[in-house]
């Protein structure tokens, strides 16, 4: 049986099992990832971390979902009460949603039942998550809005800007994907991977898509529509209480799904690393191990999102918009067409595969020429003239700049003397003398 046959089969029993199983993902890798990040970012800058709360401070997630319910709300008199309480509903959802077209593992046996460790196959799954990854920006635009305060509105402002720029370059990075596997389907573009992995045959593409999803989710260096040092908390700073933690558990929520979305895509999904996979026959690729091996590769690409927050500053909002429009998107066009051009080759069978490597290296090299050629605007002569610049666009003072000289202080009876005025000479009249202020 085929995979959307054997979830077809699927009792109610079994499809409430799984749909719990999957709504409680969310909040239990919410809870590690907090623990985790904390530690890690505090190992890389040799701090203690988390260290009061359980053994080797193990617990302080578990304290902080416990805290946060029973703080106090705090609802500004300004904010449209109504879109204020449903802007986190909005961000919780659509995450929790894209977790049911996510193949966790191939056929296995539940209670003597065959089934599939997923909820749905669906032929557009990868849309699917696409579309559930930006319809959690509305949640944030509308708390930005409805807080009626200036910071969050800016804040949901940054980040529908932030989303839309960097949701085209993420689609287009998985346009590859899709021409290598000829389907839409998660489960599909998994199976395709058993002769190799995407993640080098389609190294821009990866890249494209690691550099996006971190924008996508709002993390740090891409973290500016709640930069603490602009707006104060960004979209969230007048929610408190429950409603943070649903904007808390929806951010992290993300990063599990964006995780799991390019394991997917890009690294094999559940398929064991090739040294693994040749033990026992192949073995480890079936039952219930491929299961580890796609939490594994999950959890690296989370690693990967506390070790840029650990390491890399937030950016300028005009050089991350820069990077989204004028870097990653024009890149992923020309690689797109590279990719279609490279299979429209393979597929003609009388064009061999040195023949498609010499008109690459020919093409590359035309490239470059080309590139050499075009002038650099920023050698100019009249330049020379200017206030220098920073690397950032910032003017500078010029480095022959010379202060000036502060002028001598007069004391108080000097300045009492030249205020003192003239004697009038004998024999003249006061309205002979000039008038200074005529003058």
């Amino acid at each position: 049986m085929t995979r959307a046959e054997l979830l077809a089969d699927d009792p109610l029993w079994l499809i409430l099992i799984k749909a719990v199983v999957l709504l409680l993902i969310g909040p239990l890798m919410t809870m590690f990832m907090v623990i985790f990040e904390r530690k890690v970012v505090a190992w890389m800058q040799h701090r203690p971390g988390p260290n009061r709360v359980g053994p080797w401070g193990l617990l302080q997630s578990i304290a902080d979902a416990i805290k946060l319910p029973f703080k106090e709300q705090i609802i500004p008199t300004t904010a449209d009460r109504k879109v204020y309480f449903l802007a986190p509903i909005v961000s919780v959802i659509p995450s929790f949603l894209a977790f049911s077209v996510i193949p966790f593992g191939p056929q296995v046996s539940i209670f003597g039942e065959q089934t599939v460790l997923q909820l749905v196959d669906l032929p557009v799954g990868a849309l699917v998550i696409l579309a559930c990854s930006s319809l959690g920006v509305y949640g944030i635009v509308l708390a930005g809005w409805a807080s009626g305060s200036a910071y969050p509105l800016l804040g949901g402002l940054r980040s529908a800007a932030q989303v839309i720029s960097y949701e085209i370059a993420m689609g287009l990075s998985i346009v590859g994907v899709i021409l290598y596997s000829h389907s839409l389907s998660t489960g599909d573009i998994v199976d395709a991977q058993r002769d190799g992995w995407y993640f080098y045959l389609l190294i821009p593409s990866f890249v494209i898509y690691l550099i996006s999803m971190v924008g996508e989710t709002n993390r740090a260096p891409f973290d500016l529509p709640e930069a603490e040092s602009e707006l104060v908390g960004g979209f969230h700073t007048e929610y408190s209480s429950m409603k943070f933690a649903m904007f808390f558990l929806a951010e992290y929520t993300n990063m599990v799904i964006v995780s799991m979305f390019a394991t997917t895509l890009f690294l094999g999904g559940y398929m064991a690393p090739w040294p693994i996979s040749l033990i026992g026959d192949n073995y480890l690729n079936t039952g219930w191990w491929p299961v580890l091996w796609f939490m594994g590769k999950t959890m690296l690409l989370l690693f990967v999102f506390v070790w840029l927050r650990g390491t890399l500053p937030r950016m300028r909002y005009d050089q991350f918009m820069r990077l989204g429009w004028k870097v990653l998107v024009p890149v992923s066009l020309v690689w797109i067409v590279v990719i279609a051009g490279i299979r429209a080759f393979r597929n003609e069978p009388n064009i061999s595969t040195s023949q498609i490597l010499v008109f690459g290296g020919v093409a590359l090299l035309v490239l470059i020429a080309v590139a050499m050629l075009i002038p650099d605007k920023r050698a100019r002569a009249e330049d020379e003239y200017l206030v220098p610049v920073t690397g950032g666009g910032h003017p500078v003072p010029p480095l022959d700049l010379e202060v000036p000289k502060p002028p001598k202080r007069r004391s108080l009876s000097e300045a009492k003397v030249a205020r003192k005025p003239a004697a009038v000479p004998a024999g003249q009249s006061t309205s002979d003398t000039p008038d200074k202020e005529s003058e």
